[in-house]
This record gives structure tokens, sequence and C-alpha cells, in this order.
């Protein structure tokens, strides 16, 4: 809890502080200017870099492949854009930093060393799930 805290109170004001310390370097207009920039650069290269994993996808789809990686790696991107698209040089950062394809994979690996592999759901049986009952056919004439 106390970091969901710190990311939607603390992360947005360390945001406004570096906006307003950009701001009074380079102006206001060129601060704005360079956040759109970003946010444009950032959207261009997400969509790219999207429909290359959208392609691994398919290609792992099509060996009948779970592409379990490419989706984590697609779900990356997809954090990465939003944060390009966050107003803030912070965020732009990181959501850079997150198209970068070897840090990326890093991140993904990291990941999967990390959760536990669940193969059934919580309370699960182990082993063949088996109905018994009784049926009765009626014919419909």
């Amino acid at each position: 809890m106390p970091i969901f805290i710190l990311l939607f109170i603390g992360l947005p004001l360390i945001e406004v502080y570096f906006l307003i310390k950009v701001g009074s370097l380079i102006g206001a207009v060129p601060t704005i200017a360079l956040s759109i920039l970003c946010a444009i650069l950032g959207a261009w290269l997400v969509r790219r870099q999207g429909f290359g994993v959208l392609m691994r996808v398919r290609e792992s789809l099509a060996r009948d492949e779970a592409p379990a990686l490419d989706i984590l790696d697609g779900a990356l991107l997809l954090v990465a854009g939003l944060f390009l698209l966050l107003p803030g040089f912070i965020t732009d950062t990181v959501g850079f930093l997150l198209l970068i394809p070897p840090l990326r994979r890093w991140v993904v690996r990291r990941y999967v060393k990390v959760m536990p592999v669940r193969t059934h759901g919580p309370g699960a049986e182990r082993g063949p799930r088996v109905i018994e009952g009784h049926f009765r056919r009626v014919d419909k004439g």
C-alpha cells in the first residue's frame, strides 16, 4: 500500500518539480514542446515495436507454442506507452528505457524467475477431473 501512495502522490509531485526546473532553464513553451515531442516519438516507437511483438505472437501460435514471454514483452510495451504519454521527464525516461529490447527481455526474465508458476487455480485439485452421473436419452418425435 505505501508504494501506491508514493506512486500516485510522490511521482506527480516530483514530475511537477522537474517540469518547473526545466521550464525555468529553457522556458515554458520549449518545455511543453519537448514533452509533446517525447509523447509523439514514444507513441511512434511503441507502435512500431508493438507490431514486431504481434508478429512474434502470431508465429508462436502458428507453431502451436504458448507465446507467454512475448505477451509479457507486449505488456511492458504497453506500460512504456503509458509512461511516454504521461507528461513529465521521469516517466518519459522510464518509458524510453522500456523501449530498449534487451532491457525489456531482462525485466521479463527477472519477473519469470521471481513469480511462481501456477498450473492450477487456487484450491484446484491435482489430477483428472471426473464428474459421475446418470443420463437418459429422450427422443423427440
